[in-house]
């Protein structure tokens, strides 16, 4: 199918999986929380969850929170630090949250996970049974790494991103039909937009191959984000491979959202192409 015949189901989608990363939810200046960008997105949620629509946040933040709550203008030092820091913000992040759903009526649900769940198949099972029942209970369940315990984001940037394969994981976990990655980048480009004023922008990847996956780039140009391309695109492939689309788009307002459901040209999305031979916790395992 074309571009325009794919986005044109994205409106029927009915499991979504929305992450968003540090950088869209904090003030660059600061890395104080950016709560007019936070309530427009949870009102947003908050409307898909309405019309009955499944959908799990996934959000990062935490370190960039916990390091302004606690008066530090500075990045972490040590991942001692890292993870202190991560307590402190995780705590004030979901409490934003949850004022700010109950607004709307909705409830929000706190769920941290390590990576490493999901080689273990009865942690996974349970994983995947916890997010089934959250969502049967009408709740929207936001995710994030516990990085007070697991050091896999905050140290493995390259491999694992600003929470981007996390999303896409749990997109797998739950049999998600849709996964959104919202970040400060507009999607992916032929090459690093920074460094090539030629570079091209592409808005529909029909297959993942060699060759898109040599357009990644290992770096990232927030200061408080750490999810380069190349994480994006591995969760790319976590994604399609599990059957779902993704969608990587700009973070300029929660507006975005309701583009990408209605159709427009926003941001570049992936088709899904269903993999039977995709195995999630073999695959994670080899990304340990």
């Amino acid at each position: 199918m074309t571009n325009e015949e794919m986005r044109a189901l994205l409106k029927d989608k009915k499991r979504i999986v929305i992450k968003v990363g540090s950088a869209s939810i904090t003030h660059a200046k600061t890395g104080g929380l950016y709560l007019s960008k936070i309530e427009k997105l949870v009102r947003v949620i908050s409307d898909l969850n309405g019309e009955g629509k499944d959908v799990i946040l996934v959000s990062s933040g935490a370190i960039a929170t916990g390091r302004q709550t606690l008066g530090i203008h500075r990045r972490p030092r040590t991942m001692e630090e890292k993870q202190a820091f991560a307590a402190v913000g995780q705590a004030r992040l979901m409490m934003t949250y949850q004022k700010l759903f109950s607004e709307y009526g909705v409830i929000a649900a706190q769920v941290l996970l390590t990576r490493n769940v999901m080689l273990i198949p009865e942690s996974c099972s349970n994983t995947r049974n916890t997010f089934e029942e959250l969502l049967n209970l009408g709740t929207v369940p936001v995710v994030n790494e516990n990085d007070t315990i697991s050091t896999s984001e905050i140290h493995q940037v390259e491999t694992f991103g600003d929470n981007d394969q996390l999303a896409a994981i749990v997109g797998s976990v739950v049999n998600a039909d849709l996964v959104i990655l919202l970040s400060d980048i507009d999607g992916l480009f032929t090459d690093d937009p920074h460094e090539n004023p030629e570079a091209k922008f592409m808005p529909f990847i029909p297959e993942i191959n060699h060759e898109i996956l040599e357009m990644g780039k290992s770096r990232s140009g927030s200061n408080v984000g750490t999810g380069g391309m190349s994480a994006k695109l591995a969760a790319a492939r976590i994604a399609t491979d599990s059957g779902a689309d993704m969608v990587i788009a700009r973070f300029t307002g929660a507006e975005v959202i309701s583009d990408i459901l209605e159709g427009k040209n926003v941001g570049t999305l992936f088709a899904a192409h269903k993999n039977k031979d995709f195995d999630l916790m073999e695959y994670v395992g080899q990304n340990e």
